[in-house]
């Protein structure tokens, strides 16, 4: 069974982006496309807002820093936390997307190869294939193209993902 939700992906390199925010600007821009998602009538903030708003560094965003300051974002109509992969699966299956992080630095996973090394993605669905979960992500972009669309091997990249789940608190299963 393959699900992919219908999530306009965004570039961290769009011009509209401060210049000075963009290598680092994957945590926010993955904010910025799950908030379109999730309430397009309410999101009026920019990826350069979110930035300063999460408390992005210019070597990321911290997972805590995104779950503490997403709460502020959002109240306490929300429930955002860490989750595992099963319950990011869910969140998919249930029609909302999922912040997903490959971190292989402070995971301390330094010499594991994984698709990226230290990088924010909105999870937009999944396929699950014989041994192995089929991941699909935009990926935010590069500096010459748009984000695009990516199947990506949870086995592959399992030891240095975490997922993160934004749910409205009214349509917790």
């Amino acid at each position: 069974m393959r699900i992919l939700l219908p999530v306009e992906g965004q570039s961290q390199y769009a011009t509209s982006v401060n210049k000075k925010y963009q290598n680092s600007a994957c945590g926010p821009t993955t904010a910025y496309v799950l908030l379109n998602y999730l309430q397009p009538e309410k999101q009026k903030k920019s990826i350069n807002q979110l930035y300063q708003l999460l408390g992005c560094t210019r070597i990321g965003l911290f997972s805590h820093r995104m779950i503490r300051n997403m709460k502020k974002i959002l109240g306490p109509s929300y429930e955002i936390r860490n989750c595992s992969l099963n319950d990011a699966l869910k969140e998919i299956e249930a029609g909302r997307p999922v912040a997903m992080k490959f971190d292989r630095y402070f995971s301390l996973h330094f010499f594991f190869r994984g698709d990226f090394n230290y990088h924010w993605v909105p999870l937009i669905g999944f396929e699950k294939k014989d041994d192995d979960i089929l991941l699909i992500i935009h990926d935010n972009g590069g500096r010459t193209r748009e984000s695009q669309i990516r199947e990506i091997s949870y086995y592959k990249n399992r030891k240095i993902l975490s997922f993160v789940k934004i749910t409205p608190k009214s349509l917790q299963q």
